[in-house]
């Protein structure tokens, strides 16, 4: 076998990451990985939260997944919601190091905020085009930050969408992100301050918060509702009342990264399911080995916590379409 020439670290900065795939190209590559997951071709998947100050934790996300190669990598990302006031800086960093999965070589280090947008908004698409009923019109996205507008865009690509009501504390972020919503995607897009209302709505809802106290209730949820529980990937956030867990089936990215530090497990505390009445995984759906909807009157919950083969596959995704068009910087980081 031909020996392989080692050139160096690929160095990617965000604004490199952002230009290299589009949102199709990532949920693509997610759906993919997730299949590959229920396959059994995934491999060390693992996730580290860490608390090291008030208000500052960090997200560790490691594994691997088979793609056109085996791939590793290793994700960082910190948060401090104090940051931007205190330092000036985003309240959200991170990077990603990529490795070669056979023989180890370090290929790649990159800004991992982009990837961690692009890929959560991806999950939720393939998660709705399997879970949601096909005809879905009109969603509801709890949060209007830059991942809400990304799940947003992200169940328009895979759902006849027409109209959206953003939730949140703010009227005039909810306004500002309606108005600017509306005119990207063409679509009705509005704020709306009582979420039971817009909940009992619509057939999709999305809560993509850093919220710690449950405010999507059971009673508000209409028959045949899919919803997208995403902003819980630390124990100490919750968005779902326990209650939501008993009127519907509960689907997962990776059910024990859920029972851990997702929605399943608040609600696995409060004795509302056990962690073996979890429907299945979203990728077993994927590759055929579950199905998934039962009926159109079913209340289906995706809880997605954000797993490390997405990270894996969509920094896969950046490094190759980085060494074909040039993008980016190398550095040998073994001389």
């Amino acid at each position: 076998m031909e020996k392989e020439t080692f050139e160096g670290t690929l160095i990617l900065i965000r604004s490199e990451v952002s230009s290299l795939a589009g949102f199709r190209e990532y949920i693509d590559v997610v759906e993919a990985a997730f299949k590959m997951h229920a396959l059994g071709k995934s491999f060390g998947t693992g996730m580290l939260n860490a608390d090291v100050a008030e208000d500052v934790e960090f997200h560790i996300k490691a594994g691997g997944v088979s793609l056109s190669r085996r791939y590793f990598a290793l994700k960082v990302n910190g948060s401090s919601f104090r940051n931007m006031d205190k330092y000036g800086l985003p309240n959200i960093m991170g990077a990603i190091v990529l490795f070669d999965g056979d023989n180890i070589l370090p290929l790649a280090i990159m800004d991992s905020i982009e990837i961690t947008r692009m890929r959560t908004g991806a999950a939720t698409a393939v998660a709705a085009k399997y879970l949601a009923k096909g005809d879905s019109k009109i969603a509801t996205i709890c949060g209007y930050g830059n991942q809400g507008r990304i799940q947003l865009r992200a169940i328009k690509e895979v759902l006849p969408i027409e109209t959206a009501y953003i939730w949140g504390r703010s009227e005039e972020k909810g306004e500002d992100f309606a108005s600017a919503m509306s005119d990207e995607l063409s679509i009705d897009v509005r704020y709306e301050s009582d979420l039971s209302r817009a909940a009992g709505l619509s057939d999709v809802i999305v809560t993509c918060t850093p919220a710690k106290k449950p405010f999507l209730d059971a009673d508000s949820i209409k028959p045949g509702t899919f919803i997208a529980a995403v902003g819980g990937d630390s124990p100490d956030k919750r968005e779902l009342e326990t209650a939501v867990f008993q009127k519907g089936r509960v689907y997962c990215d990776i059910t024990e990264q859920c029972a851990r530090v997702g929605e399943l497990h608040h609600a696995i505390e409060a004795g509302a399911i056990k962690a073996d009445e979890v429907a299945g995984e979203l990728g077993d759906i994927i590759a055929g080995r579950l199905n998934g909807r039962a009926d159109e009157d079913e209340i289906i919950i995706y809880d997605s916590t954000g797993t490390a083969i997405q990270d894996a596959a969509a920094a896969a995704l950046c490094y190759e379409k980085a060494i074909k068009v040039g993008s980016g910087k190398i550095l040998n980081l073994m001389k």
